[in-house]
């Protein structure tokens, strides 16, 4: 397992046009790769961002004609590739899963996990989102050992809620994912805290990559994509429009952390379980 290595989070300005947005996709992995990369994570519904009916028009299954494409990529560039989230089928053709995928160097689907909080929130005049209505929630964490350490997977609205960043500490993840289309109207004020709260208090790294810009009549996304340590330091975040981010991960940074303040061992046992 490498204990030092480079990782990148792929800042998308994803749109309708799926074949267009799978060309960004791959021209800014293999330049994460080109800039020494070994761990790339692309943003949430990098396939296709706007309207749900688009979105759930792009679903595919899982393996399908966009995982593949992904698995060929990682293989070819021998780099571990957090493939944001995508559209997958599921058994209501109504409805679809937000999957993302964790694909290894050797090509092969690693982890696929589902989102489960599903984001349905109104805001007059800013933000007008019903998940429930087109998608279907998951119902498993995804924390996975991998060359790059233990990787654990979230997306998006899933950083509101803390439980689930615990249950992936406690499978063992160093490292937590979480592709994101997080809102400008909510991320001005929350996405930075929130990131370097889950670092801090799960003493974990945290990588981000976001979506920006307009995607859809209502829906606008932040940007500003992040890299964050263990001890919640922001060590890159991304300027406005699509760009690729870098830091240097050091896992043995994770076991200095929980050592030096050992909070994750102070829990108190019998609130482990509510």
């Amino acid at each position: 397992m490498a204990e030092n290595f480079r990782a990148a989070a792929v800042q998308m300005s994803s749109s309708e046009d799926k074949a267009a947005n799978l060309r960004a996709a791959v021209a800014s992995i293999e330049q994460a790769a080109a800039a020494g990369a070994r761990l790339v994570a692309l943003p949430e519904m990098f396939a296709c961002e706007g309207r749900a009916a688009c979105i759930l028009a792009s679903a595919e299954p899982v393996p399908g004609p966009t995982s593949d494409l992904l698995c060929e990529l990682a293989r070819k560039l021998s780099i571990t590739l957090v493939a944001g989230s995508l559209c997958e089928r599921s058994p209501d053709p109504a409805k679809g899963y937000n999957t993302s995928l964790l694909i290894g160097p050797d090509g092969a689907i690693a982890a696929r996990y589902r989102k489960q909080h599903l984001f349905d929130l109104q805001i007059a005049g800013q933000v007008d989102c019903r998940e429930s209505s087109w998608l279907l929630p998951g119902d498993a964490i995804c924390a996975t050992n991998t060359p790059m350490g233990c990787i654990g997977q979230a997306i998006c609205y899933d950083l509101r809620f803390p439980e689930l960043f615990r249950q992936l500490v406690d499978a063992g993840s160093e490292i937590i994912c979480v592709p994101s289309a997080f809102t400008q109207t909510t991320g001005r004020d929350h996405w930075e805290v929130l990131l370097r709260a889950r670092a801090i208090e799960n003493q974990a790294y945290v990588i981000a990559p976001n979506q920006f810009g307009q995607h859809a009549p209502g829906f606008a996304t932040y940007g500003h994509s992040m890299i964050v340590d263990p001890w919640g330091t922001v060590l890159a975040v991304c300027d406005d429009g699509p760009g690729v981010i870098y830091a240097d991960l050091d896992l043995a940074r994770v076991a200095e952390v929980r050592a030096r303040l050992p909070a994750l061992r102070h829990r108190l046992g019998d609130l482990r379980s509510l």
